[in-house]
């Protein structure tokens, strides 16, 4: 199957708030060869050698945890504050319609660790740069970022290059 993640990706105007444009991957999920497309698309994408995966809340689990088995590295679930059950590491941000705060367990990455960031969208890049900055205070060594789909008309490598963070593989873009 050669996956046409576009034509897969629904456009759901005004959610979670007027204005606002939100990319629905839940097509993608619904097909086994799509999903399984994606995964494989992502894992390709990514650099030797990653340590550890870190998706982010809630959709950055559904494609991290099988690009992290696929790498066989270690899965590290970035979650909202207050989720996690142990110490914990945490950075607020901001979003395109707020504000959010972001926890990781303060042992689930060790110092020089080689961290891939997956998600599915790129939007304003706010939250990849808060997970970059937990997997930095850790210790890890950010190596690249990978996502599904990329917002370019939202600019969010300007923001992650003010946060040095230059390697970032998209699968889908969107020019506005």
């Amino acid at each position: 199957m050669t996956l046409d993640l576009r034509a897969l990706i629904r456009d759901v105007p005004d959610f979670p708030k007027p204005g606002v444009g939100f990319k629905d991957i839940t097509p993608i999920l619904a097909s086994p060869q799509a999903f399984q497309e994606t995964v494989d698309l992502l894992v390709a994408a990514a650099p030797d050698d990653i340590d550890v995966v870190c998706g982010m809340e809630a959709r950055g689990f559904i494609f991290g945890a099988p690009v992290a088995l696929a790498l066989g590295a270690s899965f590290v679930p970035v979650r909202k504050s207050g989720k996690l059950p142990r110490d914990t590491v945490e950075t607020t941000y901001d979003l395109e319609y707020g504000t959010q705060t972001l926890a990781v367990h303060s042992d689930a990455i060790d110092e020089g660790d080689r961290v891939l960031i997956v998600d599915d969208v790129l939007a304003t890049g706010g939250t990849v740069a808060a997970t970059a900055d937990l997997v930095r205070r850790l210790g890890g060594a950010l190596v690249a970022v990978d996502v599904v789909m990329e917002l370019a008309f939202l600019e969010p490598r300007a923001l992650l290059a003010r946060h040095g963070i230059d390697v970032v593989h998209t699968l889908v873009g969107y020019a506005e």
